[in-house]
């Protein structure tokens, strides 16, 4: 089942007060909330993590770079779609902020009509990165109900074996192996165990 989730918004974080406020100006003008902060670590300490959102982040800011940013929310596991925008970018920077996963790097002053554009087109993925990360979170914590044991048949079951052979691979009875996989499906609150491995293996999580 896909999550619901609220409409994204835009957490612009820049020390530039000017640009912080022309840029929600912008995007507000297009029907696009906007939140700002003066620092990272402001962001940091006020960011709802669970809410859908496109970042947008100044590189040179006193204290915490947006590289050093950057690498905290990867820390965090963090699904946004991050946008640099420098008025000292070069390449190299580019090319660090880019590998690390940022979806693009603007030049300050930047074009509007660009900037609109690329927060619509990151606004669409942003809802779809947060339902896909709330979609993890939720088959994990199901998951975390589980004991050792019982992760340990519901493995074997993801990887297609029968109770008969799973019995042999554990050195238990099959009817053992049968009470597990009752306890797995009602522990997890799984339709069945077919539900509950396709959740598993569409997510790409490891039991």
């Amino acid at each position: 089942m896909t999550p619901v989730l609220p409409d994204p918004v835009v957490h612009v974080v820049d020390d530039d007060v000017d640009l912080r406020q022309s840029l929600v100006f912008l995007l507000e003008s297009v029907g696009v909330q906007a939140l700002t902060y003066p620092d990272a670590r402001t962001f940091l300490a006020e960011f709802d993590r669970d809410e859908p959102a496109v970042v947008i982040v100044d590189v040179r800011m006193p204290v915490v770079s947006g590289f050093e940013l950057q690498d905290r929310l990867i820390e965090l596991g963090y699904p946004a779609p991050l946008v640099f925008c420098s008025a000292h970018g070069d390449i190299p920077m580019s090319v660090r902020a880019l590998t690390r996963g940022a979806v693009d790097f603007l030049e300050k002053p930047y074009q509007p009509q660009r900037m609109v554009e690329l927060v619509q087109a990151q606004l669409v993925q942003a809802r779809l990165r947060f339902a896909e990360h709330a979609r993890r979170r939720a088959v994990n914590e199901r998951l975390e109900t589980l004991t050792q044991r019982e992760r340990e048949v519901l493995q074997l079951v993801v990887d297609g074996l029968p109770s008969q052979v799973i019995a042999h691979r554990l050195g238990t009875s099959v009817k053992t192996v049968d009470v597990h996989r009752a306890r797995i499906k009602s522990k997890t609150g799984a339709d069945s165990l077919g539900t509950l491995v396709r959740d598993i293996l569409t997510c790409g999580i490891t039991v």
